[in-house]
């Protein structure tokens, strides 16, 4: 898996285990978005976080323990 998709969510000090959430606005799991990478070749669902954040639909100041 490679693991750049998951930069934006992850803190490279912490070890997420695959059921946790690593996308607290959309609720998404490490698990999740590793199964559509490998599914799409792509992460499709990076690309609807993506959209979702420049059309201000993202909450990560309240909803993510960390913050932004």
């Amino acid at each position: 898996m490679n693991r750049e998709i998951l930069k934006p969510f992850v803190d490279g000090k912490i070890e997420f285990q695959p059921d946790n959430l690593v996308c607290f606005c959309f609720g998404h799991t490490r698990k999740e978005i590793e199964k559509d990478y490998l599914e799409n070749g792509e992460s499709t669902i990076m690309a609807k976080i993506t959209s979702e954040k420049k059309r201000g639909g993202c909450d990560c100041a309240n909803k993510n323990p960390k913050g932004c």
